[in-house]
């Protein structure tokens, strides 16, 4: 076996970016509320990784390798949203570059 073929691919960083922000019900929302996904998924800029919903309230976790090109996607669907507090975190290569943008 050449060992070449037994090298690590390269990692590349992990970026994120957190959504937070209330919910329309008690429970979890509407379909568009939860469409941020598909949206992240069609735009090929990364994907959401998981969620918590429940309390009235929501955190959207989508990850990839630019937080920014990942905001810009998530951005519209997030702002159209009526419901507030909302804020996002966006997660550069490590937490002491993370910024908060207030919805």
């Amino acid at each position: 076996m050449d060992a070449l073929f037994d090298l690590p691919e390269p990692v590349t960083p992990e970026q994120a970016v957190i959504a937070h922000y209330c919910l329309s019900d008690e429970q979890y929302g509407s379909p568009a509320e939860r469409a941020l996904s598909a949206a992240v998924a069609d735009a090929g800029v990364g994907e959401v990784d998981g969620n918590e919903f429940g309390g009235g309230e929501a955190v959207l976790y989508a990850y990839g390798a630019d937080a920014e090109a990942l905001f810009k996607i998530m951005e519209p669907t997030l702002r159209s949203l009526p419901f507030r507090p909302a804020h996002v975190v966006l997660r550069r290569e490590s937490r002491e570059a993370e910024s908060r943008v207030d919805l």
